[in-house]
C-alpha cells in the first residue's frame, strides 16, 4: 500500500500457469525487480520520509547478504490438496512476481526486501494461540492446524490498496475451521490477529525509524471471518508458503485490500469490540477498518477506479477497471447491507 506521511500497508503477488488438476506445481523463485505503483508518482508523495531514509539501510544490507551468502527463502515443499471453489479463469500472475514483489514491512519497506531478508526467519516449530471469547482456548502447533480441514487450492484475485493486483493460486482452508475448533462464545463479535515479533530475524522491526507499532495487527468482523471465501493459506503454487509471502500461515480475504490479509500469524483472539488494526492506527484517514475493495471510494491521494495487473506488460501496460469487492460482490455484498461504505471504508 501507500501513504502520504505515515506509511504504506502490505499486499502481495503471485501467479502461475493455471493448474487444472490437483497436483502441485514447482517453480524456482527468482529474485525480481522493484515495481512502481500505477503511473509514475514521486517517492516523496508515496513513502513517508522516515521510511524513505530507512531504505538506505536495507540497500547496504542487501549487498552484505549477497556477499555473505545468507539463507535464501526458497525451501518450499510440495503440498497435497484438492481443487477448491471460488476460482477464476484469469491468467495467474507469474510465480516470480508473487515471490519477489511483496509488502512485508517486518523485513523492510521496499518491494524486494522480503525476498532478500526473509530467508533468516525460522518457521519451524511454529504455533498459534487462539484465545479470548472462546469455550476452548488452545495453542496449536502448525502440524495440528494442518489437520483441521482438507487443503484446497483457491485461485483468488488480490488487489493492493496501492493500485496493483495479482491472481494467485493459494493453498489453504477456511478460517471457519480454526474458529470452530475453539468454539466462539455468543459475545464474540470480532476476530483479532497478530503477526510474529522477532527483530533478530525480521530486520524491519529494528532501527530508529519504525514504520509501524509492532506486532502487526489486523481484524475482521466475525461474520467476515466465518465467510467461506476467507481462508488461512499455508501455500501457493502447490508448495508451502515462502517466508516473504507470510509463511507458515497467513490470512487471505480476497474482497478486501491486501493489507488485511495478515502474514505469519501467531495469535488469533475472539473479542467483543472492534480491535485496533495497524494501518488504521497509523493513518485512520487513509486506511479504514473494513478496507473493502471499492472503486467508488478513492484513497485520499489516488484513484481506486483502476488497477495495474502485475506481470502484464510492465509499468505502462493498460490499467483495468477495479471491481467492487474485487469481483466477489455476489458472495459478500450481503454482509454490508444497509451500511454506508463511504463511511465504513
Amino acid at each position: 500500500m501507500l501513504d502520504k506521511r505515515p506509511d504504506q500497508p502490505a499486499c502481495e503477488p503471485d501467479r502461475l500457469k493455471a493448474n487444472d488438476g490437483k497436483k502441485s506445481v514447482r517453480q524456482s523463485a527468482a529474485v525480481g525487480t522493484r515495481d512502481a505503483l500505477g503511473p509514475p508518482i514521486p517517492s516523496s508523495e508515496i513513502t513517508p520520509r522516515a521510511l524513505y531514509l530507512r531504505r538506505r539501510e536495507f540497500i547496504g544490507g542487501a549487498i552484505a547478504s549477497l556477499a555473505l551468502g545468507l539463507p535464501s527463502p526458497s525451501n518450499a515443499e510440495p503440498l497435497a490438496f484438492d481443487k477448491g471453489p471460488f476460482g477464476t479463469t484469469e491468467p495467474l500472475t507469474p510465480k516470480k512476481d508473487v515471490t519477489t514483489y511483496n509488502n512485508f514491512y517486518e523485513f523492510g519497506t521496499d518491494k524486494g526486501d522480503p525476498a532478500s531478508y526473509a530467508g533468516k526467519l525460522k518457521t519451524s516449530p511454529w504455533s498459534v494461540a487462539i484465545d479470548g471469547l472462546v469455550a476452548k482456548p488452545a495453542t496449536l502447533a502448525q502440524d495440528d492446524i494442518l489437520k483441521l480441514a482438507p487443503l484446497e487450492e483457491r485461485i483468488y484475485r488480490l488487489r493492493c490498496v496501492e493500485g496493483w493486483s495479482m491472481v494467485i493460486p493459494w493453498i489453504g482452508f477456511p478460517l471457519s475451521a480454526l474458529l470452530a475448533r475453539v468454539e466462539p462464545l455468543a459475545s464474540a463479535k470480532f476476530v483479532a490477529f497478530e503477526t510474529l515479533v522477532r527483530p533478530s530475524e525480521m530486520p524491519g522491526q529494528k532501527g530508529f525509524f519504525q514504520p509501524l507499532d509492532w506486532p502487526y495487527r489486523e481484524g475482521l468482523r466475525l461474520d467476515e471471518a466465518m465467510h467461506p471465501l476467507t481462508i488461512l493459506a499455508v501455500g501457493l503454487y502447490g508448495e508451502t508458503l515462502p517466508n516473504q509471502n507470510g509463511a507458515p500461515l497467513r490470512l487471505v480475504v480476497p474482497w478486501k485490500y491486501g493489507f488485511k490479509s495478515i502474514k505469519s500469524i501467531v495469535r488469533v483472539s475472539l473479542v467483543e469490540r472492534q480491535p485496533p488494526t495497524s494501518w488504521n492506527m497509523q493513518n485512520p484517514r487513509e486506511y479504514g477498518f473494513y478496507s473493502n475493495v471499492n472503486p467508488a471510494v478513492d484513497h485520499p491521494r489516488w484513484s481506486q477506479a483502476t488497477e495495474r495487473r502485475i506481470g502484464e506488460g510492465g509499468l505502462f501496460a493498460p490499467r483495468r477497471p477495479t471491481l467492487p469487492f474485487n469481483g466477489y460482490g455476489e458472495q459478500v455484498a450481503s454482509l454490508y447491507a444497509g451500511m454506508d461504505l463511504k463511511t465504513y471504508f
